[in-house]
């Protein structure tokens, strides 16, 4: 059974189609998906989800992309729902230098913020991080440094992923993995420790190769982890069965 360690359920594309893609992650060896929320509405739908779906948990923040816009007007909802032990992590949050939609020192001041609820909370911290590492790695040094963290799906360098491990972070991988100009993604996957690993589809997202152009959902999740034992040379059950493990420890999922 399959772990998808990061997708937008509750957002406005997926939410309208979710029964249908529900019942087809669980008839695909699903049975476990960490839901995204990024703002009111996604937060309310995916604690509604939640309820309802006791195999779908929660994570919140709002984006490093939308913090001008969002980040002062929606921190007091993912902190009220982290305190009240709604969610399962913060997140995510980060750093994203590639677009920066939003200014990076305001960025980083939603970073230590979130870092900051994270360990009142005791809670792990989901990371969006492109084209920031230094940035990242410095100000979790600062507020987050014995803290679990979690960089969903990975595209930086090797480099940048042995600093990541070096720290004890995971590491989760898209359906990125799978495109046909991603051979530097794949060397990282290659170096990754199995027990530092995750898988996540980021629907609606990076669907993988041969759904390229369709809108992402967690029952795709296979194609994934297929190349990822390919790279490994191990049983894709054995993929499956340690990117659980690794989740369940991570969430606390019990």
């Amino acid at each position: 059974m399959f772990t998808d360690s990061h997708a937008h359920l509750t957002c406005d594309p997926v939410y309208p189609e979710l029964e249908g893609i529900l019942k087809r992650a669980q008839e695909h060896q699903v049975d476990t998906v960490i839901n995204i929320c990024t703002d009111k509405i996604s937060l309310q739908r995916g604690l509604d989800l939640a309820e309802r779906c006791k195999w779908i948990h929660n994570v919140g923040a709002t984006t490093p992309h939308d913090v001008e816009k969002e980040g002062g007007l929606y921190f007091p909802l993912f902190e009220k729902a982290a305190r009240m032990g709604q969610l399962v992590a913060v997140g995510e949050t980060g750093l994203d230098y590639h677009y920066e939609h939003s200014p990076r020192k305001l960025q980083q001041t939603f970073l230590s913020r979130y870092f900051q609820l994270a360990v009142e909370c005791r809670l792990p911290v989901v990371i969006h991080c492109r084209e920031a590492f230094d940035d990242l790695f410095a100000i979790a040094q600062n507020d987050f440094p014995k803290g679990k963290v979690l960089l969903h799906c990975f595209t930086g360098t090797l480099e940048e992923a042995i600093l990541a491990l070096e720290r004890g972070w995971m590491i989760s991988m898209s359906g990125i993995i799978t495109f046909k100009r991603s051979e530097a993604l794949r060397a990282v996957v290659k170096e990754v420790p199995l027990n530092h690993l995750l898988i996540e589809t980021d629907t609606p997202y990076l669907a993988p190769q041969s759904k390229r152009g369709k809108m992402n959902e967690p029952s795709y999740i296979s194609e994934t982890a297929q190349l990822i034992a390919d790279i490994k040379g191990i049983p894709l059950e054995e993929i499956a069965k340690i990117t659980k493990e690794n989740a369940q420890s991570f969430f606390n999922l019990g």
